[in-house]
């Protein structure tokens, strides 16, 4: 008899340990990434090729700028894109990574370009470096030399750009210079790289020629050279004489000196100053002018007062319009429903902007379809009174958005369960108490979010204002562009966009006082919605 025997059992095979699980996934990923083929590669390498070129385009602009900080992150972001493309896996990255591209370039980067600008000086008169409007200051100061001997000239040409061709009275050697290129002897003529203008090319570039001022030395005080028939040039000197060492600009005609006191300007002792100047850090400056000095506070407070006011009038209007019209055509007793319907929506259909330029000319005073028509020929000046034109623009808006206030109410009444409307008529309640009580509440639920989001766009609405009154009329005694119609976001397109005194600065504080604003009102207004969720 023999015994069983007990089966031998084989001893469990070790876990794998994270170094080789590492090195299989990245066999892994190496080979997904083999197999996707080489025109899926050659893709990637253009397109990658693409995106370094212009990285490397933009760093090195920027580097000529000194933008040290901007330049390192485009650095960083392309050599971030590099890795996410060419290391096999990473595959969410691959489909995240342009959005955030974008997202980063069209969002992130212009928010924190607003609020860096917001804190500057940055604006008409203020756009450049210091040395670039020491420069402009010399140049546009010239004045030709009375005992100026002439100096017989070619005119070269060379990537888009002119330069003067000047040889010497006495030596004969010639001499180069540019706007940006003092006056250099030329070694090589004909392997320069300098294409001569003949006379009709001199004809087709007289503008440009005319205004090019070429300094005779690295000192800008020792004068430029011009020409005004391109054959013969002279020396110009400046009224002005710049002091290095000093940091000081001096008129040489009447004695004044300038300083830098550090506002971004040349400024006298009597704070006379000339412009150009340069871009400077101001600190808060923007936002206390916009709050402080009369002339700009007293229109920015009257249009924030009438940004408050169109925006929720304007909800206001649209919305009764909009919810009367609907529970009229909610109606079952109501005949060719859809028919009305699409009538009702077509205000909504077309673009805003062209309806807006539709109104204006209708609200013409001498030969609008209003006074002509509607009105018998009563020059009535809709657009030209302040009170009128705004509340042109309220009737305009209240055409414009009731359509949408339309649909929203109706579906929003549509959803309302028919049982809870037929428990209160066999409750005794009556057409108006149902609505009260019952409908209007919980139409709220689902239409409170929509109002708010309505006045956050009515009270950025800039096409309505600019395309049919452009923000008139215009407050005499403002000092900033505005006007009686303008709101927030109109007045900041005029201050930083319209006129010959643009402030990007101011513009940009204004931009944010509106976002705080918005945010504010939007927070305070979603933590009331609360209230009614408890009714649905």
């Amino acid at each position: 008899m023999t015994t069983p025997t007990l089966e031998h059992t084989r001893p469990p095979l070790p876990a794998p340990d994270r170094a080789t699980l590492r090195r299989r996934r990245r066999a892994e990923a190496w080979a997904e990434a083999a197999a996707a083929g080489w025109k899926v590669w050659l893709v990637k390498i253009v397109a990658l090729g693409i995106i370094d070129a212009l990285a490397i385009y933009a760093v090195l602009v920027l580097i000529t700028q000194q933008q040290w900080l901007i330049a390192a992150l485009v650095v960083v972001g392309a050599v971030a894109i590099n890795a996410v493309y060419l290391v096999p896996g990473l595959l969410p990255a691959k489909y995240l990574t342009p959005g955030l591209v974008f997202l980063l370039i069209f969002q992130v980067f212009v928010v924190i370009y607003t609020i860096y600008i917001a804190f500057t000086n940055y604006g008409s008169g203020h756009i450049s470096t210091k040395e670039d409007a020491v420069s402009s200051l010399l140049q546009q100061s010239q004045t030709r030399v009375p005992d100026s001997p002439a100096y017989p000239v070619d005119i070269l040409e060379q990537a888009g750009q002119f330069f003067l061709l000047v040889p010497d009275p006495d030596t004969g050697e010639l001499s180069v210079g540019g706007a940006e290129l003092p006056l250099e002897p030329l070694d090589d003529p004909e392997g320069s790289g300098f294409t001569v203008l003949d006379f009709p090319a001199i004809i087709a570039n007289q503008g440009e020629i005319g205004a090019l001022a070429v300094p005779l030395s690295d000192d800008p005080n020792d004068g430029y050279l011009r020409t005004t028939d391109g054959s013969n040039a002279y020396v110009f000197t400046s009224s002005l004489e710049w002091d290095e060492r000093a940091d000081t600009m001096t008129d040489t005609t009447t004695g004044v000196v300038y300083r830098d006191i550090g506002t971004g300007a040349f400024t006298a002792d009597d704070g006379t100053e000339i412009l150009p100047g340069w871009q400077v850090w101001v600190g808060g400056d923007n936002f206390v002018r916009a709050f402080a000095t009369e002339s700009i506070r007293g229109p920015f407070v009257a249009v924030l007062i009438w940004t408050f006011v169109f925006a929720v009038l304007s909800v206001a209007t649209t919305f009764v319009l909009g919810l009367f019209l609907a529970i009229v055509f909610n109606d079952p007793r109501m005949k060719s429903k859809k028919f009305y319907r699409t009538i009702l929506i077509l205000p909504y259909a077309f673009p805003a902007f062209l309806s807006a330029l539709v109104w204006a000319g209708m609200f013409n005073q001498d030969f609008g379809f209003i006074n002509q028509v509607l009105l018998g020929g009563a020059p009535i000046p809709w657009l030209l009174d302040p009170t009128l034109a705004k509340v042109a623009i309220l009737i305009v808006n209240l055409w414009l958005g009731f359509p949408y206030m339309f649909l929203v109410c109706t579906g929003a009444l549509q959803s309302i369960p028919d049982d809870i409307q037929e428990a209160g008529r066999v409750d005794g309640a009556g057409v108006w108490q149902i609505f009260r009580l019952i409908k209007f509440p919980l139409l709220l639920v689902s239409v409170a979010p929509l109002l708010i989001a309505s006045f956050a766009f009515n009270f950025n609405n800039f096409n309505l204002v600019y395309m049919l009154t452009g923000g008139g009329p215009r407050f005499a005694d403002a000092a900033i562009n505005v006007g009686s119609t303008d709101i927030l976001i109109s007045m900041v397109y005029k201050v930083a966009f319209v006129g010959a005194n643009r402030d990007y600065g101011l513009a940009s504080a204004f931009s944010i006082i509106i976002f705080v604003l918005v945010a504010v009102i939007s927070y305070v207004s979603f933590r009331q919605t609360k209230v009614l969720e408890e009714l649905n």
